[in-house]
């Protein structure tokens, strides 16, 4: 579906927005629920990329097609590891074939696992055969993405010896592991993190626990654009968020600062509202911690008339698309000036008039159609295959559209 986007003589009006549970926090605690089935979840995440992890948790048949959800690529190649007696191929999109796992796979053949590839070596899909792991050590190169430490880390208790991972090089996505190590601690299980080894100890059973996963921050992103690229005294509120979040990009509050926008926190509510214009020309970041957000900043800086110096995203290579340079070509259509490296972004300040009649392309990237969507209260432009935004957030577009009149 094309989706064409004009709000130019249009402006932000108040509302609140329920945003669904945090992707990354649900996708971790479904992981880990198959291993505790008395942990009782509530407000999971209702994306595709979750949608496609729980069908695959309950999957039946040899062949798990998990389509573009990167991180049930991670999480279900340990899980299926480790799940005694059990054969899967698991495999995915065309894209998702691209999308190396190699790293992760020389992790857990280190421990002991079964794994093959049915293809191109290093790449889905892949051939494993369930079944006991007794090792208890293993290396594993930390620099490329946090999720293959947090796909071992997931498994980890259920290990009769439980596991010690020592870290190579230095560690990228941090807080996506400390999350994933918190979502341990509350169930009761003990870890420990000292310089470059993690120590998670066995256990088999749990406490009866419930937990409620917080709304996606990443999602969040988008209307702390939205109000960034408004007229000041504009804002909105999204629930349900924590001062004290798991979540990397919480520090959108912080960065958004810097753009203008105010965040109030108030009964498990952020209120957004544009304070100011900002006044510096160029926004210098090093996202290293918090990538997923690049798309968003990116766009919102070129929106401002602002150029911004972004460092840490090599990453971004390896996602649903090449992001850099997907970035590099859209906002080209705009008229922005954007250097790339293969870790860093440099965007040119530049003024209205925005170039028009520009056909925006996604890449199957949800992130790409739903950064570049408040563009559109400074120029009309048409979003290609705007329904990819599902694979995050289901009802972005009735949401966004909610808050515009």
């Amino acid at each position: 579906m094309d989706l064409f986007l004009d709000y130019t003589d249009k402006q932000i009006v108040t509302c609140s927005i329920k945003i669904s549970g945090s992707k990354s926090e649900s996708n971790r605690l479904l992981i880990l629920q198959q291993f505790f089935p008395n942990l009782e979840l509530e407000n999971v995440s209702d994306s595709d990329d979750s949608v496609h992890l729980t069908h695959a948790l309950h999957a039946t048949k040899k062949l798990v097609d998990i389509g573009h959800a990167g991180t049930a690529m991670r999480f279900l190649t340990a899980y299926f590891a480790v799940k005694e007696g059990r054969e899967v191929v698991l495999t995915g999109s065309e894209r998702m074939k691209n999308r190396p796992i190699k790293i992760l796979v020389d992790a857990l053949q280190m421990l002991g696992a079964d794994i093959a590839y049915v293809d191109k070596e290093g790449y889905p899909p892949i051939a494993i055969k369930g079944k006991k792991i007794s090792e208890q050590k293993v290396a594993i190169n930390g620099n490329v993405s946090s999720q293959y430490i947090s796909a071992l880390v997931l498994i980890a208790p259920s290990l009769e010896n439980g596991l010690e991972i020592e870290l190579l090089e230095e560690i990228t996505s941090r807080p996506y592991l400390e999350m994933t190590l918190d979502l341990l601690n509350q169930l009761g299980v003990s870890t420990i993190w000292e310089d470059n080894t993690i120590v998670i100890k066995p256990q088999k059973t749990i406490k009866d626990k419930t937990i409620t996963v917080e709304s996606d921050w990443s999602s969040a992103s988008y209307f702390y654009s939205l109000v960034a690229l408004s007229e000041v005294g504009k804002s909105l509120t999204l629930s349900s968020y924590n001062k004290e979040s798991l979540q990397g990009d919480s520090c959108l509050s912080a960065i958004y600062q810097k753009l203008g926008v105010l965040t109030e926190f108030e009964n498990n509510s952020i209120t957004l509202t544009k304070v100011n214009t900002p006044t510096s020309e160029i926004l210098t970041l090093n996202l290293q911690e918090a990538p997923d957000i690049a798309q968003t900043i990116a766009v919102t800086c070129f929106g401002l008339g602002m150029g911004c110096d972004l460092s840490g995203l090599h990453t971004l290579k390896i996602k649903e698309t090449d992001r850099l340079v997907a970035l590099q070509n859209e906002l080209g259509k705009f008229g922005a000036a954007v250097v790339i490296t293969d870790k860093s972004l440099r965007l040119t300040p530049s003024a209205n008039p925005f170039n028009r009649d520009v056909t925006l392309k996604t890449y199957n990237d949800h992130r790409m159609a739903m950064a570049f969507a408040p563009l559109a209260l400074k120029v009309p432009f048409t979003v290609e295959d705007a329904d990819v935004v599902t694979k995050s957030y289901v009802s972005f577009w009735e949401d966004f559209e909610s808050c515009i009149q």
